[in-house]
């Protein structure tokens, strides 16, 4: 906005293109029978040519349907795959816990951990494993605070495979049939198309 440039108005130009031949397009929620809160959190390590760091994307669930999304370069340049990762996966705590005090504030708070999908067992690890390790310094404080919610049992982060996270979508280019098996995952409906 301060310092607009042709790259931003191809970016805007493309955003209206896509909106212009998807006016049907949209959420469709649904009634599952449960509140349960969960999210899916990936990273792309090192993925901008420019300054090599990397790209965190979660996607969080209330009762099965997507609520918040986002997808945000990280402040500082990761040192492994792993380091990306567990920053992303804060970012994900962060957004869940939002959700759990917003739905316990409307009377319908989660009564179990919720669960924050991870495709990389390293970062599963750094969750879990309470030594602390030279390799793990540069992010203490985040560790410390996953750590303390994965402790009071306020989320829990089950391993899923790359081929199943729904965030790799926000953080990496993937193939057309990726997408749109994504898009049908998220709930993403045309109201127009024949059913």
């Amino acid at each position: 906005m301060h310092a607009p440039s042709e790259d931003h108005m191809a970016v805007v130009t493309r955003i209206l293109r896509f909106l212009k031949v998807t006016p049907g397009k949209g959420l469709m929620f649904s009634k599952y029978g449960h509140t349960d809160v969960e999210g899916y959190t990936d990273a792309d390590w090192a993925g901008s040519a420019t300054d090599r760091r990397s790209t965190s994307g979660y996607f969080t669930f209330v009762g099965g349907n997507l609520v918040t999304w986002r997808s945000k370069k990280q402040k500082v340049v990761s040192r492994s795959s792993a380091e990306a990762e567990y920053r992303g996966m804060a970012h994900g705590v962060c957004e869940l816990l939002w959700l759990r005090r917003l739905l316990r504030d409307l009377g319908f708070g989660p009564k179990k951990p919720m669960d924050l999908y991870c495709d990389n067992k390293a970062a599963i690890a750094i969750a879990h494993n309470p030594v602390q390790h030279d390799r793990t310094k540069h992010v203490e404080v985040d560790r410390n605070f996953i750590k303390e919610k994965l402790d009071a049992e306020i989320v829990s982060f089950p391993f899923i495979s790359s081929e199943y996270q729904l965030a790799e979508v926000l953080t990496k280019a993937v193939s057309t049939s990726i997408f749109h098996n994504s898009l049908d995952k998220l709930g993403m409906r045309d109201v127009f198309a024949p059913t």
